[in-house]
């Protein structure tokens, strides 16, 4: 989970901040049972790291001894000064790309290094991501307060107040600090704006596009030409000359050589006063700097280091803003939003990707394998928990020859953002044993015998269905899809609340005949009667040929009020548009029109989840949407299991914006919506 740059408050009681540790990012998993190494770390990017920190790794082994069960942990490697403080990222530089033992032994001792650990994702078997950050760091501290060493410890963690940390920060020259939402869950690979990065230096990571020849006695190279991601382009940022010694030279060198290729990568070409050589971009290095020039070039740029730990593909440009002007800057947007008479739309994030958890990269290998193979199986997952697996190979759907091993690795790349969606939530299986073409049946109860670990509860006053499947985990996941339950239909509310619902939403279904583009003007139209309330209202496909809304409710809310309001804002827009909106529930009458359901707000009712697949000929996949992808126009049948990896890296998990959203104060909106009812 990675942090957005930007502005926070420092006094919120629902947030906590812990510094900004200038190192390499890394997860760690631990196991003092298992039959190789009983400790191991991986960067970001899923390199392994133990070999390059051994003094590490053995601290980590100790850890897994004195609590007795395996642990994943997400934290910092840092460098260590003399004093065994956290240092500079520049002195973890040599250790890099060091990894025979002798040397990286003999590192440990004159550059010493430590494990600074923030969060907790696995305890045992337990995968405690969809647990809230408040829950993940108690658990934490509880499992290490007595395990901490000079080479593992716990991170700084100030709930409620960070002006102290913020100033220890300015004074100690600190990177920044990290505000964190108590409430969120760890969302994988993605960079949300549940965690915040307040930079007191300007400092990010660039890619390299070229460098310049050297003047005097500089050897190799003068300055590497460095840029980030504006869209598609490449941007110039500028040349960073200073900040080498003659290793580091030698060490940058080695990679920028073997890259020289004719064309500029940048966009423009820019102007230089040394003669310029141009790489394939693929070197990331970090760069310290004064401030931006008016023209977007950096003022007295210093290298920091080589960086192998980032995807070149999440450069893009850093805006570092005060809090106080950030918070300013949100507030004057939002109010210009609600002046435009425009909901807030989705913003456009960028790379998100499970892939780079070395624990989920081997999980789609070992599904592939497995359907090469005999098509059947015992899966082993990341926590340990073992699933059966068959008929692999079958084909579920049989216009692209996508076979249930797909379907299954779909969810294994989903699963980070479509496992907050289902946590908590009762489930309704639709099963198709034979494919989308073939017989199909509902089945709300869970099945008698169910593997380890996955969720079954019995929810009050529902006599019929004494037990049913919640969502939250990677093993019901994968479950569920096992027994060729192709989508994942959550309730409206959890287990714990199941009178109250979370949201509420608009199912528009197309009748036949009806083009898309009218499912879309009825989705404008349903977010243009919204927008006067200041109701914040999600897109997404239905991953067959309709479209779903989705309005935040307050805690506690009943079904019945999101139900209501619903209805009215549907009559509003059926009464405005006779011609292609409707409201009769009598199929036979409803014409080409589409029809805006509002019974699914029942509680038990269900609609396929965002990012679940579903049973359209295409292997369609129900995708968040900004609403600006809603104004331009779109195809439901470009968002496929086959298409959503790269969507996913493309715009991250645009549905978090609806658990984040504010709610809206329902009772004082409905009575605005019954008066402009009431006047037409």
């Amino acid at each position: 989970m990675l942090a957005t740059p930007g502005g926070a408050p420092l006094d919120d009681p629902g947030s906590a901040y812990e510094p900004k540790y200038d190192g390499i990012r890394a997860i760690a998993e631990v196991d003092p049972a298992a039959p190789g190494p009983r400790a191991r770390i991986w960067s970001r990017l899923g390199n392994e790291k133990s070999a390059q920190f051994p003094e590490i790794v053995g601290a980590l082994e100790q850890v897994g001894q004195a609590l007795g069960q395996p642990v994943i942990l997400d934290g910092e490697i840092v460098a260590l000064d003399r004093s065994g403080e956290p240092a500079s990222f520049t002195r973890l530089q040599n250790r890099l790309h060091v990894s025979h033992p002798r040397q990286a032994g003999a590192l440990a001792d004159s550059q010493p290094s430590a494990f600074v650990v923030f969060d907790l994702l696995r305890d045992g078997t337990e995968d405690l991501r969809v647990l809230p950050l408040r829950s993940r760091r108690a658990r934490l501290e509880g499992l290490l307060q007595r395990s901490v060493s000079p080479r593992v410890r716990l991170s700084e963690f100030a709930v409620g107040n960070g002006g102290e940390l913020h100033a220890r920060a300015r004074e100690r020259g600190w990177e920044g600090v990290i505000a964190k939402r108590l409430d969120s869950r760890y969302a994988s690979g993605q960079r949300t704006t549940d965690w915040r990065k307040l930079k007191l230096t300007h400092r990010q990571e660039f890619i390299v596009g070229g460098w310049t020849e050297p003047r005097g006695t500089r050897s190799r190279f003068g300055a590497l030409l460095v840029g980030a991601w504006r869209g598609d382009t490449l941007e110039f940022a500028g040349g960073v000359g200073t900040g080498f010694d003659d290793r580091e030279i030698e060490r940058v060198w080695t990679r920028l050589a073997p890259r020289e290729v004719d064309r500029c990568p940048f966009g423009p070409r820019p102007a230089t006063i040394e003669r310029a050589h141009w790489v394939t971009p693929d070197i990331v290095v970090e760069v310290r700097f004064a401030e931006w020039t008016p023209d977007g070039r950096l003022r007295h740029p210093v290298y920091l280091g080589l960086r192998d730990d980032v995807k070149t593909e999440t450069v893009t440009r850093e805006s570092v803003a005060s809090n106080a002007a950030g918070s300013r800057q949100r507030a004057a947007g939002s109010k210009q939003e609600v002046a435009s008479g425009q909901l807030p739309v989705a913003r456009r994030k960028t790379q998100l990707t499970t892939d780079h958890w070395p624990l989920t990269t081997d999980l789609l290998a070992a599904l592939e394998g497995l359907e090469k193979g005999r098509g059947a199986g015992i899966l082993t997952l990341p926590g340990g928990e073992r699933l059966e697996v068959s008929n692999l190979s079958k084909v579920f759907y049989p216009a692209g020859r996508v076979t249930k091993g797909e379907l299954l690795r779909h969810y294994v790349r989903a699963a980070e953002v479509i496992l907050p969606a289902v946590a908590d939530r009762p489930l309704v299986m639709k099963r198709f044993p034979n494919g989308i073409e073939g017989e199909a049946f509902y089945q709300q109860r869970a099945p008698d015998k169910v593997p380890a670990g996955v969720r079954v509860e019995t929810l009050p006053d529902d006599e019929e269905v004494p037990s049913r499947l919640v969502g939250g985990s990677l093993l019901t996941l994968l479950y569920m899809a096992q027994l060729a339950a192709i989508s994942q239909d959550p309730w409206f509310s959890r287990v714990g609340s199941p009178e109250s619902a979370d949201h509420f939403a608009f199912d528009l279904d197309p009748m036949p005949g009806v083009s898309y583009q009218q499912v879309l003007d009825v989705a404008r139209w349903l977010r243009d009667e919204l927008a006067p309330l200041r109701v914040s209202a999600f897109p997404k496909t239905s991953g067959a040929d309709g479209l779903h809304i989705y309005v935040p409710l307050r805690p506690g809310s009943p079904h019945e009020a999101g139900m209501l309001f619903s209805q009215i804002v549907a009559t509003l827009v059926a009464d405005r548009h006779p011609r292609e909106a409707t409201v009769v529930r009598s199929v036979s009458a409803r014409g080409r029109k589409v029809y805006i359901d509002c019974l699914q707000n029942i509680r038990g009712k269900t609609l396929a989840t965002a990012y679940s697949a579903r049973a359209s000929a295409w292997a369609g996949v129900s995708t968040p949407l900004t609403w600006e992808e809603v104004d331009r126009g779109l195809d439901p049948r470009d968002f496929t299991i086959r298409t959503f990896p790269h969507r996913l890296k493309q715009v991250g998990d645009l549905w978090a914006g609806l658990r984040r959203a504010k709610p809206p104060d329902l009772m004082a909106t409905l009575d605005k919506v019954k008066s402009r009812l009431g006047r037409r």
